[in-house]
């Protein structure tokens, strides 16, 4: 709103005295603005400026211009923060004024919490006294990015031993089609929506450097060195993979590792070498918080109200060791655990899932209590199923529930005290500099963004499917989208209760069928089923996800089958045998099995963990002329 008033030699910002938030507010902004801005109670000088009614203090405050202009809300807040020293002290203003939907949603937040002021008071009183506690993170942030350099180095590793399979020029599906798929539906605005440096080269030899070019990063990240620019590197660097990765990129822990590694670029110190620490942004540690609170909690919704009715009756464990993409051999043994014992398991599966994620929020003993609930929760999923850097992704993420003075507790232990990240508790007090005035500015703009994009576009269409969210944040999501900076999360939503599973064979006349071994799937009845992970074989978990549908909705499956047809070697190389070493079959066909685990006795008496039975064939008899014509 914009009135005029009598000019005066300094802006005032006029406030509710009486509102002990409004005044811990204006402390900040004193110390941010200094005596450029004076701050003046409602109460006491409210008669000076009688073209503000009364009720006008009471709803928010206003800053009344030298030149006599009146502005109250959020506008009011931006324009008094803009008169703080530095050139990036305008920037909340001008994103106001020039980023569309802006003002829409700011002042919409502004009176939602000026109207619920005593419960917000509440809120703020107990974060200021859990800030009393001044918990430190410079430890935590360091193994943080120490771990999530090797989370990087094994992600870029996995992909580079198997992706001129996939999408190489030789491989299942080659970057260079996608990339002309890609082009054709964004029309002329591709590189925007489908971010992604193989626009610029979409060779084999380009693809495999960025695999290995990104290893070699990461390893640099580990060793400390440009961890905030290198950060940043490595995260569009994986998602430019994403992009072209099809079928085989994109699961959860795919778009986790970009969510989070974003966020790990602003925690990160925007240096290169420096002993100098600027101390952990509280912000970043409160949206990796709501990252992981999304993650778990978002998981234990889709299971509890997602409609399967084996988590509803506490059944789906009874299926899940079994029926999980690739299972370890402790899978075996817990398939074979009573069912009494898995439904408690699903019970307890709901309570870390949906309880124990506002523990998150909660105080420092709650958020401990919390980070091992989910660490032992994240430890038997890994030991009983192979889902790549997931688990260990996650536990990473659990780190920002801890802190430093219970970090330095676990530093007791020898074998801890020798990691590399660890030398810096030698250091009782590090040195410390101030974030660089845009980063901060930066952060401040992320905080928004990512609160406004998870709530009005995650949490409630999660809880209220009817929910249309406001055009403007559809508008503004839409932009952020192709980045994978905001993602929706929720695993295992429907249990599959079978385990239906391809055979690829080849023929050379027709008659006599030799099949194509995997390196991980379940093929051989006698061989134990292994510990993989964090290597993520993604020719073997898409193999899973084909043998749930038809080859018609699975094309990439056909393009496979043309490959080994042609004797492509890249696409040999994903698999453990070749039953045609010296010339590619004439005829090649998938057939369908369905497997099933042994029991005990069988186990013990034959030496299989699986037992498998013809379901019939998954695609016709192939051959080279056919798919041509296809």
């Amino acid at each position: 709103m914009n009135s005029n008033i009598e000019p005066q030699n300094k802006p005032h910002l006029i406030y509710d005295g009486d509102c002990g938030f409004c005044t811990s507010f204006v402390e900040r902004w004193q110390g941010a603005t200094g005596d450029r801005v004076e701050y003046l109670p409602s109460q006491e000088v409210g008669e000076r400026f009688p073209q503000i009614p009364r009720e006008g203090f009471e709803e928010s405050v206003q800053l009344a211009e030298v030149d006599g202009s009146v502005y109250q809300g959020a506008e009011a807040v931006f324009r008094t923060l803009a008169y703080g020293p530095g050139r990036f002290s305008r920037l909340p203003l001008a994103l106001y004024q020039n980023v569309p939907g802006a003002p829409f949603l700011t002042e919409r937040a502004y009176y939602f919490v000026a109207q619920r002021r005593p419960l917000f008071n509440q809120i703020f009183s107990v974060l200021n006294r859990l800030e009393r506690e001044r918990s430190e993170y410079f430890l935590i942030r360091r193994l943080f990015l120490f771990l999530m350099g090797l989370i990087y180095l094994v992600a870029f590793l996995s992909l580079a031993v198997q992706v001129e399979g996939l999408i190489g020029s030789q491989g299942i599906t080659p970057v260079s089609e996608t990339l002309s798929q890609l082009e054709s539906r964004a029309g002329g605005d591709s590189l925007w929506k489908y971010p992604t440096l193989f626009w610029l080269d979409s060779g084999d030899s380009f693809l495999k450097a960025v695999c290995y070019g990104g290893s070699f990063l990461s390893l640099l990240v580990v060793m400390g060195v440009g961890r905030a620019p290198l950060l940043f590197v490595l995260w569009f660097m994986y998602l430019s993979l994403l992009q072209v990765g099809g079928k085989f990129l994109g699961y959860q822990w795919d778009i986790l590792l970009l969510e989070m590694g974003f966020l790990a670029v602003f925690f990160a110190p925007f240096r290169f070498f420096s002993s100098n620490q600027p101390p952990p942004s509280r912000a970043i540690i409160f949206l990796l918080r709501l990252l992981l609170f999304k993650l778990i909690f978002f998981s234990g919704w889709v299971k509890a109200f997602g409609g399967d009715p084996n988590w509803k009756e506490l059944r789906a464990l009874n299926f899940h060791y079994e029926t999980q993409p690739l299972p370890t051999w402790i899978g075996w043994y817990a398939h074979q655990l009573p069912h009494s014992l898995h439904q408690f398991s699903v019970f307890m599966v709901f309570v870390i899932q949906l309880a124990i994620p506002f523990l998150i929020f909660g105080t420092r003993k709650l958020r401990i209590y919390a980070f091992f609930a989910f660490a032992v929760f994240q430890i038997l999923i890994l030991l009983t199923g192979n889902y790549g850097f997931f688990n260990w992704i996650t536990i990473v993420l659990c780190l920002v529930l801890l802190d430093d003075q219970f970090l330095k507790k676990m530093m007791q232990t020898k074998v801890l005290r020798t990691l590399p990240w660890s030398s810096s508790t030698s250091v009782d007090q590090p040195t410390l500099v101030s974030e660089p005035k845009f980063k901060q500015w930066l952060i401040v703009f992320l905080l928004v963004i990512s609160i406004a994009s998870n709530f009005f576009m995650k949490m409630i269409p999660l809880i209220d499917r009817s929910y249309k969210p406001p055009q403007v944040m559809s508008a503004i999501y839409d932009l952020i989208r192709p980045y994978h900076i905001i993602n929706g999360y929720g695993l295992f939503a429907w249990m599959t209760t079978a385990r239906p599973e391809i055979s690829i064979e080849g023929s050379l006349d027709g008659k006599e069928w030799r099949e194509y071994g995997f390196k991980w799937k379940p093929g051989d009845l006698k061989k134990a089923p292994s510990f993989i992970a964090p290597h993520q074989p993604r020719l073997d978990w898409q193999m899973w996800f084909a043998a749930l549908g038809n080859y018609q909705r699975n094309p990439w499956l056909v393009r496979m089958m043309t490959q080994l047809l042609k004797g492509s070697q890249p696409v040999l190389d994903l698999l453990a045998s070749n039953p045609f070493p010296d010339t590619p079959p004439k005829y090649i066909r998938a057939v369908l099995y369905d497997y099933r685990f042994t029991d005990g006795e069988t186990r013990e008496k034959e030496g299989t963990w699986w037992r498998k039975e013809l379901k019939g064939m998954y695609t016709p008899v192939l051959q080279l002329p056919d798919l041509a014509n296809e």
